[in-house]
C-alpha cells in the first residue's frame, strides 16, 4: 500500500508538472490588469443614451458597489460554500467523475466559482479531462494569489446572462432598466437563476420557467441561511417586472456615433476596441430629432414632387445610349460604389423582390429596405413593372460563378432620389447640437455634413461681400454693376429674375442674389484676398483665386459653411465646431480630447452686424422669404449651383446657425423648378421651428460703432432735403456716404459710357491697400 502511495504521489506529480507546463499566466486578472471587452456608451448632452458600441455586451462594477443579497444569491445558485473551500469541491468532483466513467463521456461537471473563472476567463470552454486537470491546477493556482472577493467580482462581471448580455450589470439594465447596485432581492434572486441557464431560464422568453428557477434561489438563500423566512416571503409577494425591451436608437445620431469611434482610436488606441469607455456630445436629443424629421420630410417631398416614389413606369422613349438615363452597360464594380442605371427583368411580389438587370450583373433590391419610394406599400410588380429604369448601387461584390444565370443575384440599393445633409451649430459654444448626413440614419453611412464636398453656389456670396465690407471700399449701400452680360460667361442671378436696372446697392445684389453684382465685388477686391478671407473664416477645402469664386466654384463642407455663418452670428468670432465634451476610460477617469486652438476674432464686430443685416434682407425680400414664417429674425443665404446639381440654404438665429445641403451624390441635376429655396429652405424652416419652439425672439443686437443714416434708394447717396422716399441703412462709422443726390441726376454713371463689357483684370492684386487679415486656420481639422 505504501508503495502504491508513493508511486500514486510521483505519478501525480508528473501529471501536475506535464499540465503546467503550458498553462496560461494569471498575470492578466490580477492587480486590476482584467480587461474585458465592455460596452461603451455614447450619451447625449443631457445623459440620453445615442448608442452602445460593443464585441460582448458588458459593463465591469466594482464588488464592494453591490448589495450583499446580490452576492448571496449569486452564491446560493452556484456555490454556497464559496467562502469555506479553497477553489475545489472535491466530493463533487469525484461523484461527477462516476457519472462521467459510467456513461463513457462527459456528462456532468462540478466547478466551483473560481473553476468558473477560471474555465471562462484563463482557458477554452472544451469538456474534456485535459482541460480539466488544467482547470483544477489553475483555480488552486488563483485561490492562493486572489482574494474571494477578487474570484467573486471577476465571476460575476464575466458570466453570460443571456440575451447577449454578460455580467450582472448588464444583466440588470436589460432584464429590470437598473443598475445592479439598486435591484431587489427577488430581482437578484432571478438574475442568479439565469446562470445554469440563460435561455431556458429567460423571464422574457419562459417567463414561468424562471419563476420557478427564482423560488428555487430564494429557497437555496433560507436554507443556507442567507435571509430570514419573511425576507423569503416578501421577495416571492414581488411580481416580475421586466423593463421594456429597449435599445438607444439607431435612427438618431449614428453619424455621430461613427465621429466618436474614430476620436477614440485616437485618444485610447488599440484600447479602444475593449470598449468600457463613456462618450458625452454636445447633441442635443429633441433637436436631432428634429433635424431627422426635417430632413427627411423635405426629401420625401422632393421625391414626390420630381415622381420619385412607386408607381414607377418603364420610360416612353427609350433613353439615347450613353446619355445620363441610359442603362449601364460593361460590369460594374462593387469598388466604384457609383449609382448606376439598371433595367427590371422579374420581381417576386411573395418575398418583395425587384430584380434588376445592371450591365453583365444580376441584383435584386429588397422593396421592405426602401419606404422612403413606397409609403404605399405597393407589391413589388405593381412599384416597379418589368422594362423600368432604376438607379441603384452595389452592395456587396458579385459573386463569382462560371453561369452567370447560375449566381445569386447581388444585392442593390435603391438610388432614385437625393440625399440630404442638415448641420445646427451653437453660435457662441459652436457645439454640435444636431448632424443628420444622410436619409437613411444607418451605422456606417456617408455622413455628408461633415465629410461631403459640394459646391456651396451663392452661400459662398456672403464671404465675398463680408470681405469687401471689411476692405472699407464697399458699404451695403454701394451701387453694383449688375447688366446682363457685363461679365461674360456668367448669367444675371441664378435664383431670380434679371435685373432690370443697370446697378442696385450691394444689399439688394444679395438679397436678389445677383452673381454679376458679386464677380465685380470680387475682382475689385481681388480674388486671391477673398480666398486668404475664406481661409480666415474656416474653408479648408482648396480654392483657386478667380472669377468663378464669388459664385461658389469651389467646393466646401455644410459644417464649415454652418461655421462661417455662425463667426457672422457671434460677431466676428471663429471658433472650431465642438461634437465631444467629455471622454472617461473605463476607470472613470477623463481622457485628454484633442487638442483644439482658442476661439479668436476674425472681422470686427460692427462688421459681423452689417453682413448679418444684409443677410436678413434675403429673409426679407430676396430668395429666402420662406423663413419669414418663423416670425423672428434670422439671416441667411440660399444657393443653387449650375444645372442646380446642389440647392443650399444656410443662416442663423441669435442662438443657432444650420446649414442644409440637397443634391445627388453623383452630382445629377435636381430637376426642373429645384433650387436652394426648394429643395433645402423649407428643411431649414422646419428645423428651425422646432429648435426654436417655446423660446422669444431676440434680435440681432448693434454695435454702437454701426451708425445708422437715411439715404436715397436708388444712388445710395444722402438724399434731399425734401424727399419722401428714403431708407435707413447702417454703416460702419468713417464709412457714411457724404455726397448728397442731385435732383433729376439719375443713377451715377459708374459704367462704361458705351455700355461696352469691361474686361477682366489680372488676377494679381495688390493687397497692400487692403486692411490686414488674421492669419487662417488651415491646418486643424474639424472636431
Amino acid at each position: 500500500m505504501l508503495v502504491l502511495l508513493a508511486l500514486g504521489s510521483v505519478g501525480i506529480f508528473f501529471v501536475v508538472r506535464h499540465y503546467e507546463a503550458d498553462l496560461p499566466s494569471t498575470e492578466e486578472i490580477k492587480g486590476g490588469r482584467y480587461r474585458p471587452p465592455q460596452v461603451t456608451r455614447v450619451l447625449a448632452r443631457d445623459g440620453t443614451l445615442l448608442a452602445e458600441l460593443f464585441t460582448e455586451r458588458r459593463t465591469v462594477v466594482p464588488i464592494e458597489s453591490l448589495p450583499p443579497h446580490v452576492k448571496l444569491a449569486i452564491l446560493a445558485a452556484e456555490d454556497a460554500h464559496f467562502y469555506e473551500h479553497e477553489g475545489l469541491n472535491y466530493l463533487g468532483m469525484l461523484r461527477a467523475m462516476l457519472i462521467n466513467l459510467r456513461s463513457g463521456r462527459t456528462r456532468q461537471g462540478a466547478s466551483t466559482i473560481t473553476q468558473q473563472v477560471v474555465k471562462n476567463i484563463l482557458l477554452d470552454p472544451e469538456r474534456t479531462y485535459r482541460r480539466k486537470i488544467r482547470e483544477v491546477i489553475l483555480a488552486r493556482r488563483i485561490e492562493q494569489e486572489l482574494t474571494k472577493d477578487q474570484i467573486l467580482e471577476l465571476y460575476l462581471n464575466h458570466i453570460y446572462f443571456g440575451h447577449g448580455r454578460y455580467g450582472i450589470e448588464e444583466a440588470a439594465r436589460y432584464y429590470f432598466g437598473r443598475s445592479a447596485r439598486t435591484i431587489s432581492l427577488s430581482q437578484a434572486a432571478m438574475l442568479a437563476g439565469l446562470v445554469a441557464g440563460p435561455e431556458i431560464f429567460s423571464p422574457r422568453k419562459h417567463p414561468s420557467k424562471a419563476d420557478q428557477r427564482r423560488q428555487f434561489v430564494l429557497g437555496q438563500m433560507q436554507a443556507k441561511g442567507f435571509i430570514a423566512p419573511e425576507q423569503k416571503e416578501t421577495a416571492l409577494q414581488e411580481p416580475i417586472a421586466l423593463a421594456t425591451a429597449q435599445s438607444a436608437s439607431a435612427e438618431l445620431a449614428p453619424e455621430v456615433v461613427e465621429i466618436v469611434k474614430r476620436t477614440l482610436q485616437e485618444v485610447a488606441g488599440p484600447g479602444a476596441v475593449l470598449g468600457g469607455y463613456t462618450v458625452t456630445t454636445t447633441i442635443d436629443p429633441k433637436m436631432q430629432e428634429q433635424a431627422r424629421r426635417s430632413v427627411r420630410s423635405n426629401l420625401e417631398s422632393y421625391d414626390e414632387r420630381q415622381g420619385m416614389r412607386g408607381p414607377l413606369a418603364p420610360p416612353k422613349k427609350p433613353p439615347k445610349k450613353g446619355s445620363r438615363g441610359a442603362p449601364f452597360e460593361g460590369t460594374p464594380r462593387f469598388e466604384d460604389h457609383k449609382v448606376l442605371v439598371g433595367e427590371v427583368t422579374d420581381w417576386d411580389d411573395e418575398l418583395g423582390l425587384i430584380y434588376v438587370r445592371v450591365g453583365t450583373v444580376r441584383g435584386m433590391v429588397r422593396l421592405d429596405d426602401h419606404p422612403r419610394y413606397n409609403p404605399k406599400k405597393l407589391a413589388a410588380s405593381k412599384f416597379a413593372p418589368k422594362g423600368t429604369l432604376l438607379r441603384v448601387s452595389l452592395l456587396a461584390k458579385e459573386h463569382e460563378s462560371k453561369g452567370e444565370e447560375a449566381s445569386p443575384p447581388v444585392p442593390l440599393r435603391l438610388e432614385l432620389g437625393p440625399q440630404s445633409a442638415l448641420v445646427a451649430l451653437d453660435v457662441r459654444t459652436r457645439e454640435v447640437l444636431a448632424l443628420v448626413g444622410n436619409y437613411e440614419a444607418v451605422p456606417g453611412g456617408l455622413d455628408r455634413a461633415t465629410q461631403a464636398r459640394r459646391q456651396p453656389a451663392s452661400t459662398f456670396k456672403p464671404i465675398v461681400y463680408s470681405y469687401a465690407l471689411h476692405t472699407r471700399r464697399f458699404t451695403p449701400a454701394t451701387l453694383v454693376d449688375i447688366r446682363p452680360g457685363s461679365v461674360r460667361g456668367i448669367q444675371a442671378t441664378d435664383e431670380s429674375d434679371a435685373a432690370s436696372t443697370e446697378s442696385v446697392r450691394l444689399r439688394e445684389a444679395l438679397a436678389k442674389s445677383v452673381n454679376v453684382a458679386a464677380v465685380h465685388v470680387t475682382r475689385e477686391v481681388g480674388p486671391a484676398n477673398v480666398v486668404s478671407w475664406a481661409r480666415t473664416l474656416g474653408i479648408t477645402t482648396p480654392m483657386e483665386p478667380d472669377l468663378s469664386l464669388p459664385l461658389g466654384a469651389y467646393e466646401a463642407k455644410p459644417i464649415e459653411m454652418a461655421n462661417v455663418y455662425a463667426s457672422f452670428a457671434s460677431g466676428g468670432m471663429l471658433e472650431l465646431p465642438k461634437l465631444i465634451t467629455r471622454i472617461q476610460d473605463p476607470s472613470g477617469n477623463d481622457v485628454a480630447l484633442p487638442a483644439s486652438p482658442p476661439s479668436r476674432r476674425v472681422m470686427e464686430e460692427s462688421e459681423a452686424f452689417l453682413i448679418t443685416s444684409m443677410l436678413t434682407s434675403v429673409v426679407d425680400r430676396g430668395t429666402g422669404q420662406m423663413a419669414r414664417s418663423l416670425n423672428r429674425p434670422v439671416a441667411g443665404k440660399t444657393g443653387t449651383s449650375n444645372e442646380s446639381k446642389d440647392a443650399w440654404f444656410v443662416g442663423y438665429s441669435t442662438d443657432i446657425a444650420v446649414a442644409v445641403w440637397t443634391g445627388y451624390d453623383d452630382a445629377r441635376p435636381l430637376g426642373r423648378r429645384e433650387a436652394g429655396a426648394t429643395a433645402a429652405l423649407p428643411a431649414w424652416v422646419s428645423f428651425m421651428k422646432g429648435a426654436h419652439a417655446g423660446k422669444p425672439p431676440t434680435d440681432f443686437p448693434r454695435p454702437a460703432d454701426v451708425a445708422v443714416v437715411s439715404i436715397d434708394p436708388t444712388t445710395g447717396l444722402l438724399p434731399l432735403e425734401d424727399q419722401d422716399d428714403t431708407m435707413q441703412e447702417f454703416f460702419l462709422r468713417g464709412t457714411e456716404p457724404t455726397e448728397r443726390v442731385v435732383a433729376d441726376a439719375g443713377v451715377d454713371g459708374s459704367l462704361s459710357p458705351d455700355g461696352d463689357v469691361p474686361e477682366v483684370p489680372s488676377m494679381e492684386h495688390d493687397a497692400t491697400t487692403l486692411p490686414a487679415l488674421p492669419p487662417p486656420e488651415t491646418t486643424v481639422p474639424l472636431f
